[in-house]
């Protein structure tokens, strides 16, 4: 039997360079920053076949949703935490920002091959968002904890 792709999730630790702060290195095969202007959610998911996407956020507040094991997963990702997710090919993604400020997040690419043309067009939602779920990872209820599932957490190398 195979391997199972698996998100990961990496705490990345703040390095002070004299008045700086940075974290990684992330190493990648390209690198891209996006923008998602406010109360704005993806259309679909994203499967890719031939790319591992690790994304992190530099400004703002997003939320990814993820399909892992045929269960629905919903992770927020700030720029108060550094939290590197990294999401294998194969694994079906959205990300929503659900705030009134734009988020900016990297999304540092490995490439496994060329890419596939389906690769960049979005799949149809087999699923609605759960708003409720949103809401409690956006803290509107106090009792509800910042992640809803156990990432498995990793060094970055």
């Amino acid at each position: 039997m195979g391997l199972i792709n698996q998100v990961e999730f990496v705490k990345l630790e703040r390095f002070k360079d004299e008045s700086l702060s940075r974290f990684g290195p992330v190493l990648s095969n390209e690198t891209v920053v996006y923008e998602i202007p406010p109360k704005n959610t993806d259309d679909g998911l994203f499967c890719h076949r031939f790319q591992t996407d690790k994304l992190f956020v530099i400004r703002g507040t997003l939320v990814l949703v993820f399909i892992q094991n045929r269960d629905h997963h919903y992770v927020l990702m700030t720029q108060e935490n550094p939290l590197l997710v990294i999401i294998p090919p194969g694994i079906p993604h959205a990300v929503m920002n659900p705030t009134s400020d734009s988020c900016f997040y990297i999304n540092a690419v490995i490439r496994h091959g060329k890419p596939h043309n389906k690769d960049y067009k979005p799949i149809q939602k087999p699923f609605t968002f759960n708003q409720l779920k949103v809401n409690k990872l956006m803290g509107l209820y106090p009792h509800f904890s910042q992640i809803d599932l156990k990432p498995q957490f990793r060094d970055e190398k």
